[in-house]
């Protein structure tokens, strides 16, 4: 069993940036890819972008491509997101996400564990 905890959320005004954590435990968390996705309210919950098991490859949605890196520091069990040249539509409840998968992994249902979410709200 995989515990999430997902941090770095806030208030941030267009164009500024966040760093969000998500702190893993309870599993050997190089043996999982990651990903992160966020859900606005009234919307389906969408990839954002993923990073597998060793940190060499990285997928993003287009939304966001060019504006945030997913990286990961497996000594620290720890999966970051970068988000920089915020946009009001990236408002949302973001949540990282392990995969047994150990390759890229896009789809929402191959993700086994889910963090409880942080909300990143951009004002315009």
């Amino acid at each position: 069993q995989v515990h999430l905890v997902e941090s770095g959320g806030g208030l941030v005004q267009a164009g500024g940036s966040l760093r969000l954590s998500c702190a893993a435990s309870g599993g050997i968390f190089n043996s999982y890819s990651m990903g992160w996705f966020r859900q606005a309210p009234g919307k389906e919950r969408e990839f954002v972008a993923a990073i597998n098991w060793s940190g060499g490859a990285t997928w993003y949605a287009d939304s966001v491509k060019g504006r945030f890196t997913i990286s990961r520091d497996n000594a620290k069990n720890t999966v970051f997101l970068q988000m920089n040249s915020l946009k009001p539509e990236d408002t949302a409840v973001y949540y990282c996400a392990a995969s047994s998968m150990r390759g890229i992994v896009v789809l929402t249902a191959l993700y086994n564990y889910w963090g409880q979410g942080t909300q990143v709200t951009v004002s315009s």
